[in-house]
């Protein structure tokens, strides 16, 4: 049985109703599993896990979109992480007898769909993206909400799927097939988020830094701390202890340090080997190795 995994991202981190409505289509669908849901104030962001048999999670998560679209106005929407629809972004990832080109066929399904009957802008990016400048979901959100009218005037913006104008509340969405990526955060004891953005710029590919980190800065004031928010979108190339260790590197220069981290979402058991390996100096150290992983044979 083919196995697609799916991790849509809504604009609601705060209310709670919001956040149910949205989460309850994803919920006692046969042949889909709701593995993880994470909501943070701050960035005002609900970062869902979603895994199953791919057309029904596409059905599932297409009738998630609609909610939000429903419950969520992106004219009133303030948080701190980019954003330019009320489904952000939704990613298929293929995990089971699919390969990468079913994955971009279920993000050109659902693409098309989410566009008739939403009336939402489709930008396809990552492996589904129709051309070079639509790889990178930094670009496709450039400008956000704000600026999406703006936007959608240049005829090289036009949607991979629906008109060029923004949905009055939901705006636009990128849908897409990538590879597993780890959403991880590294905590700051600074409240000044200055020395966050100069962290973040070093140490994203965009900047000139590792290949497979994109990086930015957010401000945490109720724990007194900022955050160099990053997605390692190949932790096999960069992984999570080099993030770690490069982030330490810098704050240095500032006389900051780091007071811990996190990882929103699920994490491959693959990059957790990879970090024990590193910081217990563990030789020949595998999957092979890990408890569990003979639990699952």
């Amino acid at each position: 049985m083919a196995i697609v995994q799916c991790v849509p991202n809504f604009s609601e981190g705060r209310d709670l109703d919001k956040i149910e409505k949205i989460i309850n289509p994803l919920r006692g669908k046969e042949g889909v599993k709701l593995l993880n849901y994470e909501a943070d104030k701050n960035y005002n962001r609900l970062v869902v896990t979603i895994i199953g048999e791919p057309q029904k999670v596409k059905d599932a998560v297409f009738e998630a979109i609609g909610v939000a679209k429903d419950i969520i106005d992106m004219n009133k929407h303030k948080g701190q992480h980019p954003r330019f629809g009320a489904t952000d972004v939704c990613p298929f990832i293929p995990i089971k007898d699919m390969d990468m080109d079913d994955a971009i066929k279920l993000a050109n399904e659902l693409g098309e769909k989410v566009a008739k009957e939403y009336k939402i802008p489709v930008f396809l990016y990552e492996c589904a993206a129709t051309r070079g400048e639509r790889e990178n979901l930094a670009t496709v959100r450039k400008g956000e909400f704000e600026g999406l009218d703006k936007k959608l005037e240049d005829t090289n913006w036009t949607p991979d799927y629906g008109v060029n104008k923004k949905h009055k509340t939901a705006g636009a969405i990128a849908i897409g097939a990538r590879r597993p990526l780890i959403a991880y955060n590294i905590n700051l004891d600074t409240t000044n988020i200055d020395i966050a953005s100069k962290i973040a710029k070093t140490i994203r590919h965009s900047n000139g830094g590792y290949r497979y980190i994109k990086a930015g800065p957010v401000e945490v004031p109720e724990k007194n701390m900022t955050q160099v928010t990053m997605n390692l979108t190949d932790y096999t190339k960069t992984s999570m202890y080099r993030a770690f260790e490069a982030v330490k590197m810098e704050a240095k220069r500032y006389g900051v340090n780091i007071i811990g981290s996190e990882i929103v979402g699920l994490c491959p058991m693959e990059a957790l080997v990879d970090v024990a390996s590193y910081y217990l100096g563990l030789e020949n150290f595998t999957l092979d190795k890990v408890l569990e992983t003979s639990l699952m044979e």
